[in-house]
C-alpha cells in the first residue's frame, strides 16, 4: 500500500473514531453523574446509536476504499480493454450495491436500539422481512430497476465503455447506475436510458466480445467503376491510416441497381472510434482520387435521344 492509501484509510477511520469517543463520553456521563431518568434514558439511547454508526461507517469507508483501488488499478485506455471493463462494470456494481446493503444494515441496527423500533429493526434483519418487502414492492419500477442492475452486474449485456447504439443513437458507455444507464453520444451529447431498456429490449453492442470492429463504407458508383484499382486504392488508404489494424480490408460489389452499383469496402480498427475516423478517411479520400483519375466511374443519368430530319420544303 502507498502512503495516499495509509492517508485515506486515516481519514476513513476519523470520523468514525470521533463517533466512537463521543459514544464512550456518553456512557461515563451516565455512569459518573447520574441525572434524570428520563435524561439518561436519552444519553443511553444515543450512545449506542453513536456506537453503530461508528462501527457501520468504518465497515462501509474501508469497503469503498478496497473497490476504488481495484478501480484504479484497471486501464480503461488501453486499445484492447474488455477485460478491464469487464472488471469495471463488476466493480462499479458491487460498490453501489455495497453502499446500499451496509446503509440498511446500520439502519436496522440503529432501530433495535429504539425501544418502540426495535420490531422494525429486528424484522430488517430477518430474511422473511426483506422477502416480504421485496414481494410487496416488485411492481414498483425502482425495483425492477434495481434487480435490472444486479442483472447486468453478472451477465455483462454492457459493460463501462462499450459502443452501444441504443433508441437509434451511438455513443459509448459512460456510468451504469443503480437505476440507470449514461450514454455518451458521438456529439458529446448524453442519452440517460433506464436499465430495462438493456434487459427487456433489443440494442446493439459493438464491443461486446472484443473492442475491435470492421467499419463498413459504401460508393454508388457508374457501370464503369475500376474495381481493381479501387481495391488497390483501398488498400494503399488503409495502410497509410494509423487507424487501421492490419486485420481486415475488402472491397466488393454488394448491389446492382437500375442506374448505379453499390460499392463496399470493410476495414477493421482496434476500437469504435478508430473505426469511425478510418470510415471517415476512406470514403473521401476513395471520392477524391475517384474524381481526379476515374471520372466515368461517378454516378451519371443515360438518356437517349432520337433526332428526326428537318421537314422537306416542299
Amino acid at each position: 500500500m502507498t502512503r495516499q492509501d495509509y492517508g485515506r484509510i486515516a481519514a476513513a477511520l476519523r470520523t468514525s473514531l470521533a463517533l466512537l469517543i463521543s459514544a464512550v463520553l456518553l456512557a461515563l456521563l451516565i455512569r459518573f453523574a447520574p441525572a434524570d431518568p428520563r435524561l439518561v434514558e436519552i444519553v443511553e439511547l444515543s450512545a449506542r446509536i453513536l456506537l453503530v454508526l461508528a462501527v457501520g461507517l468504518a465497515i462501509l469507508r474501508l469497503g469503498l476504499l478496497s473497490l476504488d483501488r481495484r478501480l484504479a488499478r484497471l486501464d480503461l485506455k488501453a486499445a484492447d480493454n474488455l477485460n478491464a471493463r469487464r472488471r469495471a462494470t463488476r466493480l462499479t456494481m458491487v460498490r453501489r450495491i455495497w453502499v446500499i446493503t451496509i446503509s440498511v444494515f446500520v439502519v436496522a441496527a440503529s432501530l433495535t436500539a429504539i425501544p418502540g423500533a426495535r420490531q422494525i429493526g429486528l424484522s430488517l434483519f430477518a430474511s422473511a422481512g426483506i422477502v416480504g418487502i421485496a414481494v410487496g414492492i416488485a411492481a414498483q419500477p425502482v425495483l425492477s430497476n434495481l434487480i435490472a442492475g444486479l442483472q447486468i452486474a453478472f451477465t455483462q449485456p454492457i459493460r463501462i465503455d462499450d459502443a452501444v447504439v441504443v433508441e437509434g443513437e451511438w455513443g459509448w458507455v459512460e456510468e451504469i447506475g443503480l437505476f440507470h444507464v449514461v450514454i455518451r453520444i458521438w456529439d458529446l451529447r448524453r442519452l440517460v436510458v433506464p436499465l430495462k431498456v438493456f434487459i427487456d429490449q433489443p440494442f446493439q453492442n459493438w464491443t461486446r466480445e472484443t473492442a475491435s470492429i470492421i467499419g463498413p463504407v459504401f460508393w454508388h458508383l457508374d457501370y464503369r467503376a475500376p474495381l481493381d484499382a479501387m481495391r488497390e486504392k483501398l488498400k494503399q488508404i488503409v495502410e497509410d491510416s494509423p487507424h487501421w489494424d492490419g486485420k481486415v480490408v475488402v472491397l466488393q460489389v454488394v448491389e446492382a441497381e437500375e442506374r448505379t452499383i453499390q460499392v463496399r469496402a470493410l476495414a477493421s480498427a482496434a476500437n469504435s472510434g478508430a473505426a469511425w475516423d478510418l470510415r471517415c478517411a476512406v470514403r473521401e479520400q476513395m471520392i477524391l482520387w475517384l474524381r481526379e483519375h476515374h471520372p466515368e466511374a461517378l454516378p451519371r443519368l443515360r438518356a437517349e435521344a432520337e433526332i428526326s430530319p428537318p421537314p422537306s420544303p416542299g
